[in-house]
């Protein structure tokens, strides 16, 4: 009964957050209470679409002489949708550009690191030619009876092609 009394007033105890971590913390605590309670994740930011110019225009007028006071603000009105609605546009294009141009740097990148990779990788297997190269006239040292049968071997391997490819491998 003690063990009851203890965790609820460890429950009634006010939190007090002191940095971003606690504040992590604590939300984790209450969405870890209940674990079959679905959790509700936002999408991200909608894009942005402002409604197309108007087809038709009806009250066409300016803001210099012949407007009336009240047409004034209809005009401007007007106008500052039409450059909020250009600015958009603009800066829409603006965006799909620079992402061309990152997504094409990306690219080339990429096609430089393939490029690199394969002449490192040619460089890596002729050094590792040249040592098998440099490897077989050490193996002459060996006593006369076993450099006649290696020299036998060497032959037969000379003339089935398919047994060097084999053991390379």
């Amino acid at each position: 009964m003690d063990k009851k009394d203890n965790s609820t007033s460890e429950e009634k105890k006010p939190v007090t957050i002191k940095n971003a971590t606690d504040l992590q913390r604590l939300k984790l605590e209450k969405l870890m209470k209940n674990p079959d309670k679905p959790v509700v994740i936002p999408d991200g930011p909608r894009q942005k679409s402002l409604p197309p110019p108007p087809d038709f225009v009806r009250n066409v007028m300016g803001s210099s002489a012949g407007a009336g006071s009240g047409e004034f603000h209809v005009y401007r009105h007007l106008r500052r949708k039409e450059y909020a609605r250009q600015k958009f546009i603009q800066e829409k294009s603006e965006k799909e550009k620079l992402d061309d141009e990152y997504h094409r740097k990306i690219e080339e990148n990429r096609l430089k690191a393939l490029e690199m990779t394969a002449k490192k990788r040619a460089k890596r297997l002729k050094k590792k030619q040249k040592a098998k190269k440099a490897k077989k006239p050490n193996t002459e040292s060996k006593t006369d009876s076993q450099s006649a049968s290696d020299s036998e071997n060497s032959n037969e391997d000379t003339e089935n092609p398919e047994n060097n490819n084999s053991k390379e491998e």
